[in-house]
């Protein structure tokens, strides 16, 4: 199983623009769908993620969107 911030395996990036950073986690034809399930479900309890889209592609490879909101904090000093 790969995990990407942005673009890779596992990638994460940052849309400005709407306020979200964005995961992409992928997952190879021959692991167990009961690892990726946990995987996720790490992700969205831990790291407050939210599944945003997950795609089957042809061969078996599973892909899974995930987005959670950038917190913006200012200085106080």
């Amino acid at each position: 199983m790969r995990e990407q911030l942005g673009a890779g395996t596992a990638t994460v990036t940052r849309d400005s623009d709407q306020g979200y950073e964005y995961l992409l986690l992928t997952v190879a034809p021959h692991e167990k769908i009961s690892d990726a399930r946990a995987r996720l479900a790490e992700h969205a309890e831990y790291g407050k993620w939210e599944l945003t889209r997950s795609v089957l592609l042809y061969g078996g490879t599973r892909k899974y969107w995930l987005r959670r909101r950038v917190m913006r904090v200012e200085r106080t000093i």
